[in-house]
Formats: C-alpha cells, sequence, structure tokens
C-alpha cells in the first residue's frame, strides 16, 4: 500500500515506492522474519582520514592537532575489548566538550573528565581504570601511543 497512518498527520501515501533503510545499533535483535526480507550491510568505523575531515567540519573551532589527537585516540579506544565502543557520534561529542572547556592538549585527567562522552556504560569505564600503564589499553598509553607527551 506503501502508506502510513499517523494519529496527529492522517495516513500519509507514498507517489513512489519507497526505499527503507533500517539501521541498527545492536541494543535488540533484529526479529529474523524480517532479517530474511532485507538486504544487510555493514557501516564500519571511519578511517583516521574520514573521521578527521568530519570532526574538523563539524567542530572547526578544535586545533588541527588537537582534532588529529582526538580522532587517534578513539581509533585506538575502538582497539580495547569493549561492549559499545564509541562511533563516530561519540568522536564528535567528545571534540565539542573538549573545545568547549577550552582544551588544547590532551591528559590523562582530561580525558577522564570527559570520558562520558566516549563510553557509555559502567562495565567499560571499570574495565577502562583497571588497565595497568604499561599494558592494555590504559588511558596512559593510549595517550602515549599518539604522541601526547606526559609531564
Amino acid at each position: 500500500d506503501f502508506q502510513i497512518s499517523i494519529p496527529e498527520l492522517g495516513t500519509i501515501r507514498a507517489k513512489e515506492r519507497p526505499i527503507v533503510l533500517l539501521t541498527s545499533n545492536r541494543t535488540r535483535e533484529v526479529h529474523d522474519a524480517l532479517k530474511r526480507r532485507c538486504m544487510y550491510h555493514w557501516l564500519n568505523y571511519p578511517d583516521f582520514a574520514k573521521e578527521y575531515a568530519i570532526v574538523r567540519q563539524k567542530v572547526p573551532g578544535l586545533s588541527e592537532t588537537l582534532t588529529a589527537k582526538v580522532c587517534l585516540f578513539v581509533q585506538q579506544l575502538r582497539e580495547a575489548p569493549l561492549f559499545k565502543l564509541p562511533g563516530l557520534a561519540e568522536t564528535i561529542h567528545w571534540a565539542e566538550a573538549l573545545h568547549v572547556l577550552a582544551t588544547t592538549e590532551l591528559s590523562p585527567e582530561r580525558v577522564w573528565e570527559t570520558m562520558g562522552c566516549l563510553i557509555k556504560y559502567r562495565d567499560d569505564l571499570d574495565y577502562l581504570r583497571s588497565q595497568s600503564d604499561t599494558e592494555g589499553r590504559s588511558v596512559r598509553r593510549l595517550l602515549v601511543d599518539i604522541g601526547v607527551t606526559m609531564g
């Protein structure tokens, strides 16, 4: 029928055959009957260059250097065994927060102050806090890996 009824608006009919895109963040399972009727396409995280370009466009007030470090940090963080890896939206949100806080350089303290922009589950926060500085995916280690000098 290519129509949808919305109580506040009434019935809306498509003039042309619609193309419907379904997205999932995997918080709930998509029913098998629906999956059988869909074409599946996985969108991976953007590579560094693409993520950097997007963040520069969305948060132009953040310096090029800090934008690069933000993107590198998130790219490294995505290698950790977390339940919910930070996506592009989280990278942008974090960059915006760092800009509002007038951050000019990343530090472990600033990262932890703003970690809620990137990490959305307590178990993931606990995991990151439990990592030692010499191995694993500790915040300090991630910062050193992306070229942040520790004082």
